[in-house]
């Protein structure tokens, strides 16, 4: 009798198959078939789209996977992810896990780690889980921002159609086009004019030195003037202009005062009318003597004659 008949065989075809299936499932999946690890547990409000087999990173590498998904139904709003994670890996006190993913959807968990902590979890315990919504949470952030902005849009594309719409644009367009080509042809006047005033910079730097020169002969002889000032004996000839004035004021009070000769001269009104008088009778005098010559001059060859 065969032990091994046509049955047999299929059947242990059939079983291999199974199990080669099954281990190649979890390979595929990503789950450790040859290795140990330990087992934690993750709470989450929201696993967004996480499923088993998702892969758990540190740092971007991967130390493990989901293992299962569990909803917590005596905890409303808790749902328990199992993982299994290295056994060679210990997670330190305040770590946190969070589940990512990227624009084509993919999900994974990302494990934060503190620094400088002595204390670790435990296998089989508990770990605070959170969901970082990425590139696309923060699109869905905006989206408020961008409704609110979307009425003024409108309104700005309405103000932007109407502008559009006026016939006096294309006028507006023709004359800027006229400016700018009038700005133009000003600007290589401009270009020109520099030029020339660049070729005259030369002779205009010429004649500031000269300018300057004469500037500092003039600063020298100012400098030789104040020394010579300096070296005057000002101090004496200010003391001569003092007895000089004070002279001066003296003769002053002296025609003020009429009790000298000159301020009686000055101020006696009697004196300058017999002064007159005698002036006025020394001119009849003069007058007479010229009319009458011979009346005070007596020329005789025989001597006088008694009249």
């Amino acid at each position: 009798m065969k032990i091994f008949t046509k049955e047999v065989k299929i059947a242990i075809v059939a079983i291999v198959g199974l199990i080669t299936l099954y281990f190649g499932m979890n390979f595929l999946k990503g789950l450790t078939l040859f290795s140990h690890g330990n087992t934690y547990h993750i709470l989450f409000n929201n696993v967004n789209g996480l499923s088993s087999s998702s892969p758990i990173l540190a740092n971007g590498f991967k130390v493990g996977t989901v293992t299962s998904i569990d909803y917590d139904y005596e905890k409303r709003g808790n749902i328990v992810v199992d993982v299994g994670i290295d056994e060679n890996l210990k997670l330190p006190e305040g770590t946190v896990a969070e589940i990512a993913s990227d624009l084509l959807g993919n999900v994974q968990v990302n494990l934060i780690m503190p620094e400088n902590v002595t204390t670790f979890i435990q296998p089989d315990g508990n770990i605070e889980g959170r969901v970082n919504a990425g590139a696309m949470g923060k699109v869905m952030e905006m989206v408020p921002k961008i409704q609110n902005m979307l009425p003024k849009l409108d309104s700005i594309l309405a103000s932007v159609n109407y502008i559009l719409a006026d016939p006096a644009l294309p006028n507006t367009l023709h004359h800027a086009e006229q400016v700018t080509s009038d700005l133009t042809k000003t600007t290589r006047q401009m270009n020109a004019l520099l030029a020339d005033v660049g070729k005259e910079v030369p002779g205009l730097m010429g004649k500031a030195d000269g300018v300057l020169g004469k500037a500092a002969a003039t600063m020298d002889n100012a400098n030789v003037a104040t020394q010579k000032l300096a070296q005057l004996d000002l101090e004496s000839s200010l003391n001569e202009l003092t007895v000089t004035l004070n002279n001066l004021k003296q003769f002053t009070e002296q025609l003020n005062n009429d009790q000298g000769a000159l301020g009686a001269l000055l101020k006696d009104r009697s004196l300058y009318d017999n002064l007159n008088k005698t002036i006025n009778s020394a001119d009849s005098l003069l007058v007479n003597f010229k009319e009458h010559p011979k009346r005070y001059i007596h020329f005789s060859v025989f001597g006088k004659k008694d009249k």
